[in-house]
């Protein structure tokens, strides 16, 4: 039986307010240990993060830990899409709740790895959202496509296409259960990375 995607994305928005916080905790704990594991293999020069919304997995831990030694930046709201913004404190709420750092006037155009959110993905790796298309109009703009990371507190993947041409396309898939790698010719430097593997 067929999908759609306003239906599918329902679906994961249920599943993904429904956890409690001490399993949250865990899975974010997992997904961290994974992600800082995976940089490490990469070793990019800069870094995207985000700043999460409440049901969002929170990766600020790691995020403090990288600014330290790499150039990390984070999404600024403008109108309806983001720009890339440095990271710095402090940071005030904006839209949706979620809190940024102060806007700034330096064009950043590329980044070498992006870490991206999702609600969901299809069979194609593509990225399933809120719906308002923001991170699709942020990704149009970029020269060169980042290594794309996309992360999630519980796996909700359709086994159909339910995207369509533009939505952002993943390069590794994190979720506490498992890292899911595609196209691995982009970014693996090691043997660890070209294998992939799943949490036991």
């Amino acid at each position: 039986m067929s999908i759609d995607k306003a239906s599918f994305r329902k679906e994961c928005m249920k599943k993904l307010r429904s956890a409690s916080k001490n399993a949250k905790k865990y899975k974010e704990h997992r997904v961290n240990d994974s992600l800082e594991k995976i940089l490490k293999e990469i070793n990019p020069k800069s870094i995207l993060f985000y700043l999460p919304l409440p049901f969002e997995l929170d990766l600020r831990s790691l995020l403090n830990k990288n600014r330290k030694i790499k150039k990390c930046y984070v999404l600024f709201m403008v109108e309806e899409s983001f720009k890339m913004v440095t990271y710095r404190l402090p940071l005030k709420r904006g839209n949706f709740g979620v809190y940024e750092p102060k806007n700034s006037l330096l064009k950043i155009k590329n980044v070498d790895v992006a870490i991206v959110p999702v609600v969901g993905v299809d069979t194609d790796a593509k990225r399933v959202g809120f719906g308002k298309g923001m991170y699709d109009r942020f990704f149009s703009r970029l020269t060169k496509k980042p290594i794309t990371i996309f992360v999630q507190l519980d796996e909700c993947i359709c086994k159909e296409k339910i995207t369509d041409h533009y939505d952002v396309q993943a390069d590794i898939y994190i979720t506490p259960k498992y890292i899911k790698y595609y196209r691995k010719q982009r970014y693996a430097k090691s043997d660890s990375l070209r294998r992939g593997h799943c949490h036991r």
